[in-house]
């Protein structure tokens, strides 16, 4: 699981209308400079009305949580570069 996939699986639980809100509480999370942080911002849109609104984006995120917590050992410069499998 890459944080690019993450995030277009999320987003397609949500309809068109609210995917860019959706997206900006996404972004604290796989941008944060902590792990702790992460853990804070997913906290954070679990309880949001988006969230709770949308409650499967979140369990998606804890589910793929051991996969995405490597990423936070690189610098933010080297992780924007291996967000997505893609490359590979």
């Amino acid at each position: 699981t890459c944080i690019v996939h993450l995030i277009r699986h999320s987003l397609g639980y949500v309809p068109w209308k609210e995917r860019a809100a959706m997206a900006a509480l996404l972004r604290p999370v796989y941008t944060a400079p902590t792990v702790e942080a992460a853990e804070a911002a997913l906290q954070a849109l679990e309880d949001s009305p988006l969230g709770r609104r949308y409650a499967t984006v979140a369990p998606a995120w804890r589910r793929a949580w051991p996969h995405v917590v490597p990423f936070f050992a690189f610098p933010p410069e080297v992780r924007r570069m291996v967000y997505t499998t893609n490359a590979i």
